[in-house]
């Protein structure tokens, strides 16, 4: 099975030190969009996997939440691409619950919804707490170095076995085949 988990911002989106907390705030990434279109196209399923501590910090609602995933989603239609869900940790650092990243319940969670064997998930993510979680859960761990990933390479540390990629488009570049790969355009 070709099964897909992505970090949103900084992988997908711009990454914000402010949070994203409003639909105008969201704006996705150079080529982001079309990977994920492409990888949908070689068949692989995607889902994305998010803290979402704005929400627990009270700087945005679930409605400010739902526009802005309801923005990435209409711009990925029209890219052509598909996200067969969005799995947020809405609590604060303090909260001490088990879904935030670093920690691995929202992957284990997506396993389980999913009914997936992890270890033959990929997951991509730009900050260690991404990789730590996916490792965690037994994912195959990547690195992009859009968002916070040049500092989380220069950090070092990383997950062993984690591949780096320039951007989520050439993390789609590497998944896809060769031979599907004129037949993604």
């Amino acid at each position: 099975m070709k099964f897909l988990i992505l970090d949103r911002d900084g992988v997908i989106n711009q990454d914000s030190p402010d949070f994203v907390k409003k639909p105008d705030e969201w704006i996705a990434l150079p080529g982001a969009l079309e990977a994920i279109a492409r990888l949908n196209r070689a068949g692989w399923r995607v889902v994305v996997a998010t803290n979402q501590s704005g929400l627990g910090r009270c700087l945005f609602d679930t409605s400010a939440l739902n526009a802005i995933h309801t923005k990435f989603r209409a711009e990925l239609t029209r890219a052509g691409g598909n996200v067969e869900g969005i799995f947020i940790c809405p609590h604060a650092p303090d909260e001490q619950c088990d879904c935030r990243k670093p920690l691995p319940g929202m992957f284990l969670d997506i396993g389980r919804r999913f009914d997936i064997d992890l270890t033959q998930v990929h997951a991509v993510g730009d900050s260690a707490r991404d990789l730590i979680a996916a490792r965690a859960a037994g994912c195959k761990t990547w690195l992009v170095l859009t968002g916070n990933g040049a500092k989380t390479l220069a950090a070092g540390d990383l997950p062993e076995g984690t591949r780096v990629c320039a951007d989520l488009s050439a993390v789609a570049d590497e998944l896809i085949p060769p031979s599907n790969k004129a037949q993604q355009g």
